[in-house]
């Protein structure tokens, strides 16, 4: 778990593992705040992607030709925040189904 997390980019990484521990806080302190943290995370993960593949295409334009495998293995690692986003998002959602109050 530690070589995904540093793979996916410290920074933003631990910003969604800030958000996760947020969230768990909210469930009992701030139930109203668990999907709107939860979509936080969401969010984060998805510009976290989107500011490594604009990267990835200044490295690329600047080399010239890059291999297929050296791109997709890049491509890989880009998607870890957004699969930790929508991991902590799915949280949040069964957090807000339990809580609920039943009829």
């Amino acid at each position: 778990m530690l070589r995904f997390f540093i793979e996916g980019g410290p920074v933003f990484m631990g910003l969604l593992t800030i958000l996760l521990v947020f969230l768990f806080i909210a469930v009992w302190k701030a139930p109203a705040w668990v999907k709107e943290i939860g979509l936080m995370a969401l969010i984060t993960g998805i510009l976290s992607t989107l500011f490594g593949l604009a990267q990835v295409c200044d490295a690329i334009e600047r080399a010239g030709e890059v291999p297929m495998p050296v791109f997709f293995g890049g491509l890989k690692v880009g998607l870890i925040p957004i699969i930790y986003g929508g991991l902590i998002y799915l949280v949040s959602l069964i957090l807000r189904i339990i809580q609920k109050p039943r009829i």
